[in-house]
């Protein structure tokens, strides 16, 4: 006899889940809340639909905090395993000069989900929508609330991929919280990740320098640093190049209730060719052969003169120093729902190797719901719909 399995959620990692589970084992059924499935996963192709990157697995796996407990689904269906899946599907793939993956050049997001659901349809999965889960009942059963009536399920199997809590707008809201606490699961508060850095700019410089952007940069903060851009902004700064910075600033805002970013604002060269080329300096007006001959460009000029008094902007030893290492304080973090992604959520103390929770047997977790970080360019997407493989795997073989 067949045993029935409920997916609450409707992401990347419920998808993957349903497309890969066994139908001659399991009857499976994903409840939704939204209309359909994948909205965030749309949204997420609004920018360009990076949906994994081409790195070796070694280095792949370390952009993860922490990265034990995905090292094995990662490995077990990894950045090129998604790839051919996702050509199995029909949806073919090439690496950007950033060697981020995306679909085919005129291949929409939609097409994308649309052969995703196409392959849970042919898995025979049943997809409720319209169903919002509203917590346990005092048997376990799940309690869903759908136009306006309420309504038990019971499962033999129940998996929880429901999200994180940023762009409520797609339904992940991380309302589910409070449920799991109130049946003692350990869970952390949601922090804002891949999103902006407050910083109390020095007045004038939004007026000057708001909506520009630090091009061909070096970021750093604590042990992680990453070469990119990022854009100066009326709350701070934010962009690919200081996303990834987003553990490091955390932890130091947590200890410290600040953070230190720095700035290297010409990353190819060194400090002593900087020196030598402000020293051959002549004649020529200091902010423009910091513009001009030094290719500096008028952003990082001004921010350099905002952020130095006179005396050590005019100091060719101080500016030097400070080009290849800008200091800049950070004093928070952007609102969670302008954030790209979350962490917090289920501590990983509550589930086994297998994502099922140590305190509610055939109850599982998985997804952006469980207390782990990533930078943008592939890795969140990769990890969803790995855990979602590595589930199924386990589910189908026990």
């Amino acid at each position: 006899m067949k045993k029935s399995v409920s997916i609450i959620g409707g992401g990347p990692a419920a998808m993957m889940l349903a497309a890969k589970l066994d139908s001659k084992k399991f009857t499976v059924s994903i409840y939704e809340k939204n209309n359909a499935l994948g909205r965030k996963f749309l949204v997420a192709g609004k920018g360009g639909f990076n949906l994994t990157h081409r790195e070796e697995l070694e280095v792949f796996v370390g952009r993860y905090h922490p990265n034990y407990f995905l090292k094995q689904a990662v490995s077990d269906f990894s950045n090129v395993d998604l790839q051919k899946w996702l050509k199995e599907l029909g949806i073919d793939t090439y690496a950007g000069t950033s060697n981020r993956i995306f679909p085919v050049k005129g291949t929409k997001p939609i097409e994308v989900l649309n052969s995703i659901l196409n392959a849970i349809e042919n898995n025979k999965v049943t997809v409720c929508t319209g169903y919002k889960w509203v917590g346990f009942a005092n048997d376990n059963s799940l309690i869903f609330e759908s136009k306006n009536q309420i309504k038990n399920v019971n499962s033999d199997i129940v998996v929880f991929a429901l999200g994180g809590a940023s762009w409520k707008i797609t339904g992940s809201d991380g309302t589910w919280l409070d449920y799991f606490m109130k049946r003692g699961i350990t869970c952390l508060p949601f922090e804002a990740s891949n999103c902006g850095y407050k910083i109390n700019w020095p007045s004038g410089i939004i007026e000057k320098l708001e909506g520009k952007a630090l091009k061909n940069c070096q970021f750093k903060s604590g042990v992680t640093s990453h070469a990119g851009e990022a854009v100066i902004t009326s709350l701070g700064i934010e962009g690919s190049g200081v996303y990834p910075l987003g553990y490091e600033i955390r932890k130091q805002l947590s200890e410290k209730n600040k953070a230190e970013l720095l700035i290297d604002l010409k990353p190819q060269n060194t400090l002593e060719e900087i020196r030598l080329k402000l020293a051959n300096r002549k004649n020529v007006s200091l902010t423009r052969y910091l513009e001009k001959d030094m290719n500096l460009g008028e952003t990082k000029t001004l921010l350099l003169k905002a952020l130095l008094s006179k005396e050590n902007f005019t100091d060719n030893k101080m500016l030097a120093a400070k080009i290849k290492t800008l200091p800049i304080e950070v004093t928070g973090l952007a609102p969670i729902d302008e954030a790209i992604s979350t962490v917090g959520g289920v501590s990983l103390k509550e589930i086994d190797d297998h994502y099922q929770l140590k305190k509610i047997p055939n109850h599982f977790v998985i997804g952006e719901m469980l207390d782990w970080d990533a930078p943008t360019g592939g890795y969140l997407l990769q990890a969803c719909f790995s855990m979602g493989n590595n589930l199924a795997h386990y589910l189908n073989k026990n």
